[in-house]
Formats: C-alpha cells, sequence, structure tokens
C-alpha cells in the first residue's frame, strides 16, 4: 500500500503469530531482491488496557521500529475500516491510541498532541525548539517537534535546491538528536501552504511523510509564516494538515493498494 507514493508493505499477524528479524524486514524491504518498502507495516491483535481495532507495528526500512507513520495509519485504518464496515476505527501504535475516520478526503487520523518541550522531542540537553542552534550546509535554525516521533524542519527559500541526500544524513545522526531525528526542509508557499520534502531517519528521502507534514506545519504556525490550518505539497502529492487548539493534529489524505500476494519463505527466513 502507499500514501502519496510513501509505500509499505503491510502484513496481517491477527491471526496467527509472526516474529520479524531486522535482517528479515531489511530482506523485505529491499527493492531489488524483495518487495521494496519505506516501511513495513504489521497489525496485531490489540493490546489489552485500551480499547481498539488492531495495533499496528511499524519497522523501517533498516529493520528497526519506530513509533509512529501517519501514512502508514491511514493505510491501516483503510483495511480496517473496509472489513469492518466502519467509518472509524482506533489503531494503537508505540506512539499511543490513533482515532481514524473515512472523511470526503480521504482517511483523516488524529495524530495526537505536537509536543514541543526539548525534553519530548527528545533533545541532548536543554534548548529553544523554535529556534534550535543547529546549521549544516544551508541549513539552520530549524523548528524541532515531535507527533510521535522526532522532527526538526528547516525553512528554505527554494526546497527543490536543497541536496537532501547530502545533508540529511548527517542531520539525522547529529549529538543533538539522542534518538536521532526525521528532517525536513520546508518553503512557505502561501498563507496556508507549504512545500516540504523530508528525510525520514532509517529510511532515507521518502515521497510523503504524514508526520513530517505535521511538524512542518505546526513549525510554521508557531514561527506565525501559516495559520493553524493548510496543505502540505510533498513530492508525492499534498496532505491536508490542521493543528487544534487542544494541540492534536489532524491529517487528511489518500490512500491505495498497490498489490497483494504472498511472500516467498526464502524473505521469511
Amino acid at each position: 500500500m502507499h500514501g502519496l507514493g510513501n509505500d509499505f508493505v503491510v502484513l496481517d499477524a491477527r491471526a496467527r503469530p509472526l516474529t520479524l528479524s531486522d535482517a528479515t524486514v531489511r530482506a523485505i524491504a529491499d527493492r531489488r531482491t524483495g518487495v521494496g518498502c519505506d516501511q513495513l507495516i504489521v497489525i496485531r491483535t490489540p493490546q489489552d488496557g485500551e480499547p481498539a481495532d488492531a495495533r499496528m507495528e511499524i519497522r523501517n526500512a533498516d529493520g528497526g521500529e519506530v513509533e509512529a507513520c501517519g501514512n502508514a495509519t491511514r493505510c491501516v485504518a483503510d483495511l480496517l475500516m473496509t472489513e469492518s464496515n466502519r467509518s472509524e476505527v482506533a489503531i494503537q501504535t508505540a506512539a499511543g491510541r490513533l482515532i481514524a475516520s473515512r472523511t470526503p478526503g480521504g482517511i483523516t487520523v488524529d495524530m495526537g498532541p505536537m509536543r514541543t518541550e526539548w525534553d519530548d522531542i527528545p533533545l541532548a540537553g536543554p534548548a529553544d525548539t523554535l529556534h534550535l542552534e543547529l546549521a549544516v550546509g544551508p541549513l539552520a535554525d530549524p523548528v524541532a517537534g515531535n507527533i510521535g516521533n522526532p522532527h526538526a524542519t528547516f525553512f528554505v527559500e527554494d526546497t527543490d535546491a536543497i541536496d537532501l541526500s547530502r545533508f540529511g544524513p548527517e542531520l539525522e545522526h547529529h549529538p543533538i538528536f539522542p534518538q536521532r531525528a526525521n528532517i525536513g526542509v520546508a518553503s512557505v508557499i502561501g498563507p496556508d501552504r507549504l512545500r516540504l520534502r523530508v528525510w525520514e531517519r532509517g529510511v532515507g528521502i521518502t515521497r510523503a511523510c504524514g508526520t513530517g507534514a505535521c511538524a512542518a506545519l505546526a513549525a510554521a504556525a508557531r514561527r506565525g509564516l501559516t495559520g493553524r490550518k493548510g496543505e502540505v505539497i510533498l513530492d508525492g502529492g499534498p496532505l491536508q494538515i490542521e493543528w487544534l487548539e487542544n494541540g492534536h493534529m489532524l491529517m487528511t489524505g489518500p490512500v491505495a493498494v498497490s498489490f497483494t500476494g504472498e511472500l516467498s519463505p526464502s524473505l521469511l527466513s
């Protein structure tokens, strides 16, 4: 499945146990010898303690598990709503319980609150998250935030002129981010429109990043560059983002199924 080209292998492990090593995830995610994906998603039965329709496990292409993925949440929500013939579902993630609904614009997910304190990002030490003292090459003065995973958003004149493949890896692994970070470069192209490209930690440049779009809109609103609701245009297309007064972020966008099938046992060894 994919959301604006941010693509996923989605495995349903609700009926039987499934254990995946990091090496197995990397093999499946390999675009030449596996299936190919930005992230591998496992749908599991929900854990006790809170009402939910399913639990979502998110593994990056490098095999590591991460807390949140907005586009994948929409994809899983679409599957769950289709099979249950309902218009709203609740999904457990490592970042918390997320509510998703089917809306005229596609699938809308409440991604939870945008966190802006330095220790919530987290950063290596106390810092001003609205003007983070961090510079690499032409990128400087980012806004840091956490919407289930850490983000640093740099505002530039021309997003497409930035060599993100060069500067993204260095920034992802910068010592200021003890858990690494997703790196976004954004340009304001209208009162409520942003152009965004994202280097995702553990993946690289992706065609779309839902949490990155949330982080960028919140960053722009915090700096007074836009309002609290707008369109974020990624390489794969637009997402509609709204930062509610209660701090929660709503993300709306499309989903699509590319194909379904069975994995060769050789990929699961």
